[in-house]
């Protein structure tokens, strides 16, 4: 088993919304061209719901990090195993 750490440590807010707003578009982006691809429709109605929760999460993120007075604390990892 393997642990990437991609963040670790208190950002103020909008650099914290910045960080979390590219990680989501990356995975809306992996979405998307996985569905350019893709021939079967059940997967791509499954994929376009992935990227529309993808999208509500970031609206909730940014409404929750401008709530936050001062720095945002965040941690994220992978584990791969």
């Amino acid at each position: 088993m393997m642990t990437i750490q991609l963040i670790s440590g208190e950002f103020p807010s909008t650099d914290a919304v910045g960080l979390i707003s590219e990680m989501i578009q990356v995975k809306i982006k992996y979405h998307e061209q996985k569905i350019d691809s893709i021939m079967n429709e059940e997967d791509i109605k499954n994929r376009e719901r992935k990227i529309k929760s993808l999208h509500q999460t970031l609206a909730d993120v940014k409404k929750l990090a401008e709530g936050i007075p001062g720095k945002v604390s965040m941690e994220s990892q992978v584990t791969i195993g």
